[in-house]
């Protein structure tokens, strides 16, 4: 038996693309001989489709996708997830589900009983969990068809769940199992995957076909990575990382000991790994809402010019804008390195300065402010002309602001509501500014630049003390700890969930764990209002992280 992985990047309600790519990859399998395709979780309407769930209409146009494909069924099977109605009137209105049609027939459905509600997954929200599990034969063989986390509870060591799916089907004697699943990026993820994969298998001593969705989602990035895994738990193949692909192998072979084909695992190197999700994240994002091009502000800083670049790998040069607003305390080669990183990358910039907008404020506040010192009122000014220049730019040639805050500033409120803030994506929310510059670093060995030539990023904009050049000599260190203290600090609160008495216990000054928990804790409200994070961590800012506004703790 022969068959085919479809990884594809679908695109959430968009049911005329998705069946057409499932369409091509139906006929392409065939053309190779398949006997069998696979699609991914949910991948009629794409995922996570959240309240559309609850459009009778779109649960309607789901099912017209899955009669297409049952048409196109006629010499090929077709595993492919899709919501369906719950035809019980206890639970919940839906089921999470997997088809296999063959022939112009249905021969199996399969429901999803592991439903997560966590981090980003709100599926209990909309389905009800399935309590029958039973294989489906196909061509002789019997198909233990299971969806994504329905792996995740082996042996009920689970605490979340009460049950595990595989198990119930093994009294059944299935020769393989397929997992079809959206599985969402971070850049621990693939190797975690890999190794629920291979400790299923070494259970139930058959192979399995994991099938992974591709793609941007807004914040949520799906990296593919689907696996084929043989018997004695070697991954007999991975397929490639944040790109669509189909292929096709041999059951014999996958099940073969004496198989060469085995040991094709993909190199997983966190930085290239988040380089890519966040370039995959920003296309995705623009060309699923029909968007073309970019527009950022370009200080001469790290973060937007790891930005920049980003966005012109995404989107091409020729549809990147930057804009480079020089206040009164701007320094002259801010001005400079942002003018030869746009050269560097060949995208448009402009050059307008701030100060006459600024003082045009303080004359017109003058009155009220009299007497009142240079504070943190008049900074936040030149960040909101800033950001208001930068949406005068968006709305009259339509491109769309990408916003350049990294995940240290915005964890502890180091930005500007309306300002330095605005956009419609946060291309660097979920990336510590340590990790940019390793993310330099590593851009900085690629062929991006003008004729194919690397380093792109001024050595002056790595080198120099980060600074938001908003008052004279100003450096992120007069009102921030050295982002080395930070960032592990931050780390260990945001993504491990440690309390301060055990971020004290594992040696942080108690003095800057207090100090950087408040800090982190009244800045709910900024967070709340920033634009969409990609996300690249296990616990991103969004739907990943959901924290009171008001709460009192550790505040």
């Amino acid at each position: 038996m022969r068959i085919a992985i479809s990884q594809l990047n679908l695109h959430i309600g968009n049911f005329e693309g998705n069946l057409a790519k499932m369409l091509a990859a139906v006929e392409s399998a065939k053309n190779q001989q398949a006997d069998l395709i696979c699609f991914p979780e949910q991948s009629v309407c794409g995922y996570p489709a959240r309240d559309f769930f609850e459009f009778d209409d779109f649960i309607n146009r789901c099912m017209h996708s899955i009669e297409e494909l049952c048409k196109a069924s006629y010499g090929i099977g077709i595993i492919v997830g899709s919501p369906t109605k719950n035809p019980i009137a206890l639970g919940k209105n839906l089921h999470n589900s997997a088809f296999v049609l063959y022939n112009g027939k249905v021969l199996g459905v399969q429901h999803k009983a592991l439903l997560p509600t966590y981090d980003i997954f709100d599926e209990y929200r909309y389905f009800e969990p399935a309590t029958e599990f039973k294989t489906i034969e196909f061509k002789g063989k019997r198909i233990a068809l299971v969806i994504c986390e329905d792996i995740w509870n082996l042996g009920n060591e689970n605490p979340l769940y009460t049950i595990c799916p595989l198990d119930e089907m093994m009294p059944e004697k299935p020769d393989f199992i397929v997992n079809i699943s959206a599985s969402p990026f971070d850049y621990v993820q693939a190797e975690t995957r890999i190794g629920i994969v291979r400790t299923n298998v070494l259970q139930y001593k058959i192979p399995m076909f994991y099938v992974n969705m591709v793609g941007g989602q807004t914040d949520v990035i799906f990296d593919g990575g689907s696996l084929v895994v043989s018997p004695d738990g070697s991954v007999f193949d991975e397929m490639p990382y944040f790109v669509e692909c189909l292929k096709v192998y041999d059951l014999e072979e996958v099940m073969s000991p004496l198989s060469t084909g085995k040991g094709n695992e993909q190199q997983k190197d966190k930085i290239k790994l988040i380089h890519d999700a966040l370039v995959l994240g920003i296309r995705d994002y623009f060309q699923k809402l029909g968007f073309k091009k970019a527009i950022l502000g370009l200080s001469g800083g790290i973060d937007s010019a790891v930005t920049a670049v980003l966005a012109t790998e995404a989107l091409g040069a020729e549809n990147v804008r930057v804009l480079l607003m020089p206040s009164q305390f701007s320094s002259g080669h801010s001005v400079d390195d942002a003018r030869q990183l746009a050269e560097n990358l060949g995208i448009q910039y402009d050059i307008v300065a701030i100060k006459p907008m600024y003082d045009a404020f303080e004359t017109a506040l003058a009155q009220q402010f009299a007497g009142q010192p240079f504070n943190v009122t008049e900074e936040n000014i030149q960040a909101r002309v800033r950001g208001t220049l930068l949406m005068a730019m968006s709305n009259k040639f339509g491109n769309i602001l990408l916003n350049t805050t990294n995940k240290s500033e915005m964890s502890v409120g180091y930005g500007t509501l309306y300002g330095d803030m605005c956009g419609g994506l946060a291309v660097l929310g979920d990336v510590y500014k340590t990790e940019i510059y390793e993310l330099v670093k590593y851009i900085n060995t690629l062929p991006l630049g003008k004729n194919g030539a690397p380093a792109v990023i001024p050595q002056n904009s790595i080198i120099k003390p980060p600074s938001a050049e908003l008052r004279p000599g100003q450096k992120d260190t007069d009102s921030l700890p050295p982002y080395e203290e930070l960032d592990p600090l931050l780390f260990h609160y945001i993504e491990c969930r440690k309390g301060p008495n055990e971020l004290i216990a594992m040696g942080f000054d108690e003095a800057l764990v207090k100090r950087v928990l408040r800090m982190v804790n009244i800045n709910e409200f900024k967070r709340e209002q920033a634009a969409p994070v990609i996300r690249i961590s296990t616990k991103a800012f969004g739907m990943g992280r959901r924290m009171p506004i008001v709460g009192k703790y550790l505040s």
